[in-house]
């Protein structure tokens, strides 16, 4: 788990933040964003920033709309050319998520280049470059800086069909509600930081967040499925929560029926847990309804943020079955019913444990 350049600083003690935990916390982004002035908005943009959704969408002609996207963060690993993999997995996955076929990315590119040998940042991008020829794309162009920091990532463009798009905010009552891959990425990214991470943990880590979202696309041709998202820095409950939101409904999320990484519970319970976990609850948490012996541990594991984190697909009951198969098809043997879409209440967000009042 050390960096294969021993002549190299480690790649995490040169940020102050790793993976999705860069993001800004949600309460601030919001008061960012309401400041910001509207501009008049075109007909064929198909999806915005108004749920705040995966990707923004633009119808070209009857049967194409271009999606494009873009996600770049510090690192989250100390191996540079797994830091490369994670932070393309992780952009490409917002295409994925609007239920397209990525086309091609563009690579943003920040380095201290005074810090880094030339060798780490030509393995960070051929990193980025293996995932994009997993994908089929290719790494069209891009930009760089020289940065203070480390960070990389992409401009992700994709292509669905106007009646394939799936946004995040067209959940229905009654649907149930499906989540790809295991939660628990942060506090793996917080235990490698300080060394507490053992060895098959972080090759859970890494298979995790290397594994592209290929399902969304099958998935977004399923009549069945109303709703498609991905969880990212916002952690399990903060994109509940934009699904919620979108749909002016209540998410009723089954705690015990949610899978974790490998060895995820217990280094949470010995404190392995991230910055980013206590500011989402503080941008969101009024909005959560817990049970009223839940625990610290497990409120911060409901707001862990994940990078490259699972789809979170919302559908009617019947198509079920639809859905895991196409799951199971792409690799995602974790795939779990973990809640489902109720009438609103007074939260936007309830969570139920067993043993739990």
């Amino acid at each position: 788990m050390t960096t294969p350049f021993p002549n190299s600083p480690r790649l995490t003690s040169l940020s102050h933040g790793g993976g999705c935990g860069c993001k800004i916390a949600p309460g601030i982004l919001s008061e960012i964003l309401r400041s910001t002035t509207a501009m008049p908005l075109p007909s064929e943009l198909l999806v915005g920033i108004e749920t705040s959704d995966d990707a923004a969408v633009y119808k070209l002609n009857d049967t194409q709309a271009l999606v494009a996207t873009t996600d770049f963060f510090m690192p989250i690993v100390d191996d540079p050319y797994e830091f490369g993999r994670i932070a393309a997995t992780n952009a490409i996955s917002d295409v994925y998520a609007m239920g397209a076929q990525p086309i091609m990315a563009l690579a943003l590119v920040g380095m201290p280049v005074n810090v880094l040998p030339l060798s780490v940042i030509g393995q960070i991008l051929d990193g980025g470059q293996s995932i994009c020829r997993e994908a089929g794309i290719p790494i069209a162009g891009g930009h760089t800086i020289d940065s203070v920091e480390p960070i990389y990532g992409l401009v992700a463009l994709g292509l669905v069909h106007p009646d394939h798009i799936k946004r995040n905010a067209d959940a229905q009552v009654g649907d149930v509600l499906i989540l790809g891959k295991p939660i628990g990425v942060g506090i793996l990214s917080a235990a490698l930081k300080k060394e507490m991470l053992p060895y098959l943990g972080y090759q859970a880590m890494i298979a995790n967040t290397t594994q592209l979202n290929t399902a969304g696309p099958d998935l977004a041709k399923l009549k069945g499925v109303h709703a498609l998202t991905d969880i990212t820095g916002f952690g399990l409950a903060g994109h509940l929560l934009e699904m919620a939101r979108g749909a002016k409904c209540t998410i009723h999320l089954e705690w015990d029926k949610v899978p974790l990484l490998t060895g995820v519970q217990a280094l949470a319970d010995q404190g392995c847990i991230t910055g980013a976990s206590a500011r989402n609850w503080q941008g969101y948490g009024a909005e959560v309804a817990l049970p009223t012996q839940f625990s610290a541990v497990q409120q911060s594991l409901i707001t862990d943020p994940q990078t490259s984190g699972g789809l979170l697909v919302s559908c009617s009951e019947d198509s079920v079955n639809e859905v895991m198969a196409i799951f199971k098809q792409h690799g995602f043997d974790h795939a779990s019913l973990i809640g489902r879409v109720e009438s609103a209440q007074s939260h936007g967000l309830k969570v139920s444990a067993k043993g739990v009042l």
